[in-house]
């Protein structure tokens, strides 16, 4: 099974996606600098070298980079190789995946999906093992009280305010005079 590594222009800069046949087995969001973005991709994992992406790897850089202009796409048919993750994690991953564009759910919630209430700190805990982030949408996870918290991407809740602000889920920052 061919495996490789690969970077792709965004709009919030350049992306990485990893992936194992046409399975996804990890993206990452835009570091400092590029190299930064490939050090996060194979984090804990060999390093394939880069290569061709296979044509379904391709699709989906295409769609993720879509997505990150704006242009609603849920992802849920992309396939991952989540198959090493304990039980719980694809769980919540899974629930996660259910979350539409411009739309949140809280951790809580999530907990209460799995038949877990009171776990939203482990959900949490779980989403911040999140290897695919995007097509495992954990920037549409927020607090009960609808706060941001905790998001382990680089730019930390910033970005995550930014991708929701880009899917329509919360409004742009107004302007001050001040």
């Amino acid at each position: 099974m061919a495996a490789g590594f690969a970077l792709f222009d965004t709009a919030i800069g350049p992306c990485g996606i990893a992936w194992s046949g046409d399975r996804v087995r990890a993206v990452a969001l835009p570091e400092a600098t590029p190299d930064g973005t490939l050090r996060r991709l194979n984090t804990g994992r060999p390093a394939a070298g880069g290569s061709t992406s296979p044509r379904a790897i391709a699709v989906t850089s295409r769609r993720i980079a879509e997505l990150l202009q704006g242009v609603p796409d849920d992802l849920r048919d992309v396939a991952l190789e989540l198959d090493t993750l304990p039980a719980f994690c694809r769980d919540v991953f899974e629930v996660t995946r259910g979350i539409d564009p411009g739309r949140t759910l809280s951790y809580g919630a999530i907990a209460t999906t799995l038949g877990l209430p009171g776990s939203a700190r482990a959900v949490g805990q779980a989403l911040g093992r999140n290897p695919c982030p995007i097509i495992v949408p954990c920037h549409r996870v927020v607090a009960s009280d609808g706060s941001m918290h905790g998001f382990s991407a680089p730019g930390g809740i910033a970005t995550k305010r930014r991708m929701l602000q880009i899917e329509g889920a919360i409004p742009f920052d107004e302007p001050t005079l001040f």
